[in-house]
């Protein structure tokens, strides 16, 4: 057994509980050296739980793969916790936390005879920062132990900072027998608890994440006054060196770490615009106490980004930023040049490779309409990049204040629905706004094309309690907050009658970004429609577009009464699958809304 970190006895008496139950072999404490990663880097290269790629094109990176039946997130076998069921709502799954014990206990006990069990002491948001949280994390997989080096702080700071105090979040993670199953991810949120079993995927074991960071935050948020949220945080750098931050949040394929990294159209880089990236998933946000405004952090340290689809056009600086010290999982690997490859990434598979599940791979039997099965690089393949590697990296990320949000922008995919950019007349609009946030399944997923998935804040799949009492949150928040940010709304993916984008998307949604600041520091109107408030079609720019004029921008702020009518329909359903705890401001803002459509 390693020297332990700490004599904080809370942690102690834990982690002495948990190893009578999982039975390893020796227990590791995770420092956060160099010299300590380097060696497990080593012996995970030895047992092949790592191939290690070309030092020369790829410094410092890592293949690794999962098991096959285990290379998602898997919302149908995530579990809150809670007492009683109506804590929990009905979006969430929900088992008695009695009951989800006795089931964890039988699949813990031993499960860790013959491996090391690694403490991850670690750190969401700067150390010591008014934002930041701390959690250990005990798992008996170097993978998860190397990627937690990568995506939190860890450290001796982290146990320094926490000293005898109770207040951490814990989390237990152990592969078990991988068996799909018997595979739970749980939260209990009132024991300030994480347990995860029979998985290996990092969005299922990586704890610090969307468990800790948003479903036990969220649920922390409400109890203490501020918010955890599935947003992306960005600094738009003005020529003459003024910077303004927004945050948005998008469902799942929308586009949400293009716009975190975003590249600006060649015409305003020339005039010196820059767009800075704090972070590209999670948004912590509190209220500022001198300024009276909401601030952001974001807590990781860290992108575990969707590896297909990135490349130089898309998102160079995601590309960059993987060029070195990553951790690369389930993408195609290149034998003749020891490096990796994925669909998306250029026209040049390689001749030579080994797909995501680890056989000969040859890229003439890929077929699009069955990518599981055909494809080089697995679609949901990741990722694990380090924010300091990143080219657009705010100076501003290590803040402990945090950055100052002038603007919240909701987005989704809608063909026809919602214009190009909205306005919400208020916080309790914005947040009514939030609440109806959706997306329609394209070819890729899985089921009819075109069919309405509502994801309020991007959070469906996240918050840690009743998403009634969570709408209840953003509204009370509007109350503390005495200089709100301005709620907007986003979708790039009009079609036109071919089905084809009309917007062109990328790089080019600086423009609307543009306009959206416009209107937060009063500097351009707008036209009040029955859904809020649009752009006047020539206040967005359109120079240098291909193809895109004013008519075209006419076009994308339409607002069509009847498919916003049908739409109204659906919400009202959504609303009433969420149950009893819809605040009745929300239901006041529907109505409203369906008022104006009629009008």
């Amino acid at each position: 057994m390693s020297k332990s970190m700490t004599n904080n006895k809370y942690v102690l008496d834990w982690i002495e509980e948990m190893r009578q139950m999982c039975c390893p072999d020796n227990i590791v404490w995770i420092d956060g050296t160099e010299e300590q990663a380097e060696a497990l880097r080593a012996e995970a290269c030895s047992t092949g739980e790592l191939t290690k790629l070309n030092e020369e094109l790829l410094p410092n990176c890592y293949l690794h793969r999962t098991a096959v039946n285990d290379v998602a997130r898997v919302e149908g076998r995530t579990f809150i916790c809670t007492p009683t069921k109506e804590e929990a709502g009905n979006i969430n799954n929900w088992v008695d936390p009695v009951e989800m014990y006795a089931t964890l206990k039988k699949l813990y006990t031993g499960a860790m005879k013959g491996k090391t069990m690694y403490v991850i002491p670690y750190s969401m948001g700067v150390v010591g920062s008014d934002f930041a949280k701390i959690g250990i994390e005990l798992t008996d997989s170097i993978y998860v132990v190397l990627n937690m080096l990568i995506m939190t702080r860890v450290g001796q700071n982290v146990m320094d900072s926490l000293g005898d105090s109770p207040d951490y979040i814990k989390g237990l993670h152990a592969v078990a027998d991988c068996d799909p199953e018997n595979r739970y991810i749980t939260h209990f949120p009132q024991d300030n608890t994480i347990m995860s079993v029979n998985s290996a995927y990092g969005g299922n074991v990586l704890l610090g994440k969307k468990c800790f960071a948003l479903r036990i935050a969220s649920y922390l948020g409400r109890k203490e006054g501020w918010m955890a949220e599935h947003m992306l945080i960005l600094g738009v750098e003005y020529p003459n060196g003024d910077i303004k931050y927004v945050t948005a949040a998008f469902p799942s394929a929308c586009g949400k770490t293009n716009l975190a990294m975003l590249i600006p159209p060649e015409i305003y880089k020339k005039q010196g615009y820059k767009v800075w990236t704090v972070g590209d998933d999670i948004a912590w946000l509190r209220v500022n106490k001198e300024d009276g405004k909401l601030y952001a952090v974001n807590p990781e340290n860290g992108f575990f980004g969707v590896a297909p689809g990135t490349n130089e056009k898309s998102n160079p600086n995601a590309l960059a930023t993987t060029k070195r010290d990553t951790i690369f999982t389930n993408v195609c690997y290149d034998v003749d040049n020891n490096t990796v490859w994925w669909e998306g990434l250029n026209d040049n598979p390689p001749k030579n490779a080994i797909n995501w599940k680890g056989e000969p791979w040859d890229y003439r039997t890929y077929d699009k309409a069955d990518k599981i099965n055909t494809s080089g690089a697995h679609p949901n393949s990741r990722f694990t990049a380090s924010a300091k590697n990143c080219p657009c990296l705010s100076s501003e990320f290590n803040t402990i204040k945090g950055v100052p949000v002038s603007a919240i922008i909701f987005g989704g995919r809608r063909a026809k629905t919602a214009p190009l950019v909205y306005e919400s007349r208020d916080w309790q609009h914005g947040t009514f706004v939030g609440s109806i946030m959706a997306s329609e399944t394209t070819a890729a997923a899985a089921g009819a094309i075109g069919v309405v998935r509502r994801d309020p804040m991007a959070m469906r799949p996240f918050v840690g309690y009743n998403m009634g009492d969570y709408w209840k949150h953003w509204l009370d928040m509007g109350k503390i907050i005495p200089n709100k940010p301005k709620i907007f709304h986003v979708n790039w993916f009009r079609t036109d009658d071919q089905g084809n984008f009309i917007w062109p998307g990328f790089g080019d949604n600086m423009r609307v970004l543009l306009w959206i600041l416009a209107r937060c520091e009063g500097k351009v109107d707008a036209v009040e429609t029955p859904i809020g408030y649009v752009p006047k079609p020539e206040d967005i720019n359109v120079e240098g577009l291909d193809g895109v004029t004013v008519d075209t921008i006419r076009d994308l702020l339409t607002i069509d009464n009847d498919s916003w009518l049908a739409d109204v329909e659906n919400i009202k359903d959504f609303y009433k699958q969420v149950g009893d705890h819809v605040p009745q401001e929300m239901y006041d803002e529907l109505a409203k809304l369906e008022a104006n459509l009629k009008k």
